[in-house]
């Protein structure tokens, strides 16, 4: 007997990342190998020197094919079995290492907008829907838009194992969020890089009322004008903040002395985001408060209450790498605390 594995990798693209899946027929038993592919298509190497190396870095059940098949995230390295100039997951991994005692742990927030054609999943052909109010956890059928594809990638992500810990609907039509964590890192970046795949792979089977296939965007300001963008919200804890409010503060206090530098590389577009509206802060400005989504990092009421826990960093994008941003919030808190 044979099974199939879907290797899945993060290719070169500029400047936003994205996802690439091909898949290898192996014997039973057979743990899945190392393997390569056409760097040249992916905008990973020349055409002389094409080949990169898929190293399997997490497999999991694959809840699509089902049976005995399998998902597997991989890292690209280079021939000399060293990480590939795209390989962000590799200083993830590093950073991981290098604080280890501070038992990093992660929850991300990841939202996403179904579109239809060129239009989000539910909005009239002509004009724009009602404004945002109703449709923030929502329901019914006339503010609500893409429920079963939703269940079918929670359901799907529960199946292949992944820590995915709640799904909602978000304040803009069209618009959803699921939650991975928490797990420490670089696994959470594994497996909302899994999910990511299973959402674009599960919708390719849905179409919208016009026939339209839907299609899933990670864009930070899907729509103009008054309309809430997408993040990718990170919470965020090591050992010493849950067992204390002080090492909590001092945690986002460290994110603001390094805010430009997790600005940069928090997701293309940034700042057509963080405009200061729409439950953001100002790309430019770095804020922190107790219970304030208007702020750059949130302290949640309950953590001031506890006197422990964690922090959100609301700056990252839904476009986000979070190996990128979550191995940044590592070398900034951990880097600063072991000062």
């Amino acid at each position: 007997m044979s099974y199939i594995a879907e290797y899945i990798w993060v290719d070169g693209t500029k400047p936003t990342a994205k996802l690439r899946s091909k898949a290898r027929i192996l014997d039973d038993g057979a743990e899945a190998p190392i393997w390569g592919f056409d760097g040249s298509s992916t905008n990973q190497a020349p055409g002389d020197a094409s080949d990169v190396v898929l190293k399997p870095v997490l497999v999991v059940p694959d809840p699509i094919r089902g049976g005995d098949n399998v998902l597997v995230m991989t890292e690209t390295l280079l021939t000399d079995m060293t990480p590939h100039p795209t390989n962000t997951r590799a200083g993830c991994a590093a950073a991981a290492e290098k604080y280890g005692k501070f038992d990093t742990w992660f929850g991300l927030e990841q939202e996403y907008t179904f579109f239809e054609g060129l239009k989000p999943l539910g909005w009239p052909d002509n004009g724009f829907p009602a404004p945002q109010g109703g449709y923030y956890c929502g329901v019914g059928a006339d503010e609500i838009f893409g429920r079963p594809i939703v269940d079918t990638h929670m359901q799907a992500c529960i199946d292949a194992g992944l820590h995915i810990s709640g799904i909602n609907a978000e304040v803009m039509p069209g618009q959803w969020e699921f939650q991975i964590g928490p797990v420490t890192a670089p696994r959470v970046a594994d497996e909302l890089w899994l999910a990511r795949w299973l959402l674009y792979r599960i919708a390719e089977d849905f179409t919208g009322d016009s026939g339209v296939a839907v299609s899933v965007k990670l864009a930070p300001k899907p729509v103009p004008g008054d309309w809430n963008g997408a993040g990718c919200h990170t919470n965020f804890s090591t050992k010493q903040m849950r067992g204390s409010f002080d090492a909590c503060i001092a945690a986002a206090e460290a994110l603001g002395t390094k805010h430009d530098l997790h600005i940069k590389n928090y997701g293309a577009g940034i700042e057509n985001r963080l405009t200061g509206a729409h439950e953001t802060a100002r790309y430019d400005k770095f804020s922190y408060g107790v219970s304030n989504r208007g702020a750059s990092v949130r302290i949640p009421w309950q953590v001031e209450k506890d006197g422990k826990g964690y922090i959100e960093d609301r700056r990252p994008n839904a476009n986000c790498d979070p190996y990128t941003v979550t191995r940044l919030i590592i070398e900034t808190v951990c880097g600063a605390a072991s000062k």
